[in-house]
């Protein structure tokens, strides 16, 4: 009677002492894209891809039509145009974003010079989500029921009243505007360059993001609180020139491609992102945030 005490005891230690499975360490981000089929990539349209040039080098943008049809149309319209030609990044706002243009660009006289239209662009904020290939992550997000992917961008949607939009997550682009919803020609453009500012789905107008170059933007020195607009214009960073790829001569263009979101290569992808299992991580963190999936983006092999 003594002893089955201290032997359930000594069981006890044993279970609790007996190390836990080993779970398999999860293949890296460069093992699963280099066994990638050339099938998960696609190329950039040169029709909806913008390259912005800088003294520090070239920022590569790819517009979203999908979300933002009008805006999309007048930014290749002002591209065409050379508009930004000439003009800078006038402010820098740390964690926030990096905005460039013209600063007189609102003005009605200059989009007549253009022989654009000098009226305002409809708020695209949202769309409907009927018809869009959308790829939902399956983790809980604070902004949106559902996130996940719609052809590389960051994408919310909402089940019940049947919409879909852009997420600010870094390197995405955004039209500024004034109070009025309907108050942004897409002549003034912004790249999120700090922590995600969410708040601002379904509040204004996401046109693209940044592919190539963020990095051109993000180290850029910041303006004066609070708002981040440069007081001395030699501050400012003078653009070249934004020209759409397809301007642009065969031979001088980028190949990039973007890894598909439909594909088994970024599932896994976001799954080991998810679930980090290698010498580093002792805990995987079983959740990933919608801005925390890198789409990954590429030369394309000759």
């Amino acid at each position: 009677m003594t002893l089955r005490p201290v032997l359930l005891a000594c069981a006890l230690c044993a279970a609790f002492a007996a190390p836990a499975p080993a779970q398999a360490q999860t293949r890296g981000l460069q093992e699963i894209l280099a066994d990638a089929p050339a099938s998960a990539w696609r190329d950039l349209d040169p029709e909806r891809t913008l390259y912005m040039d800088l003294e520090a080098g070239r920022v590569v943008i790819e517009l979203a039509p999908a979300f933002a049809p009008a805006h999309a149309r007048n930014i290749a319209t002002l591209a065409r145009g050379h508009f930004w030609d000439g003009t800078s990044i006038y402010r820098v706002q740390d964690n926030f974003v990096a905005q460039f243009g013209d600063v007189d660009g609102e003005d009605p006289e200059k989009a007549k010079d253009l022989g654009r239209a000098a009226r305002k662009l409809p708020a695209e904020f949202e769309r409907e989500a009927a018809g869009l290939d959308f790829h939902r992550l399956p983790d809980a997000d604070g902004w949106a029921p559902e996130v996940g992917f719609v052809d590389g961008f960051p994408a919310g949607r909402d089940p019940h009243e049947g919409k879909a939009w852009l997420a600010h997550c870094y390197a995405m682009v955004g039209a500024g505007r004034n109070a009025e919803p309907d108050s942004s020609i897409g002549a003034e453009l912004y790249a999120v360059i700090g922590q995600s500012p969410r708040q601002l789905d379904r509040n204004i107008t996401l046109v693209g993001r940044v592919v190539k170059g963020i990095e051109l933007l993000s180290s850029l020195p910041r303006g004066p609180e609070p708002m981040g607009f440069y007081e001395d214009p030699a501050q400012r960073t003078p653009i070249f020139s934004v020209r759409l790829a397809s301007e642009v001569p065969a031979g001088e263009r980028l190949r990039l491609q973007a890894l598909r979101t439909d594909s088994a290569a970024f599932a896994e992808l976001v799954e080991a992102r998810r679930n980090r299992r290698d010498d580093f991580y002792k805990r995987p963190a079983g959740h990933i945030d919608l801005c925390n999936v890198m789409l990954p983006v590429r030369v394309a092999a000759d």
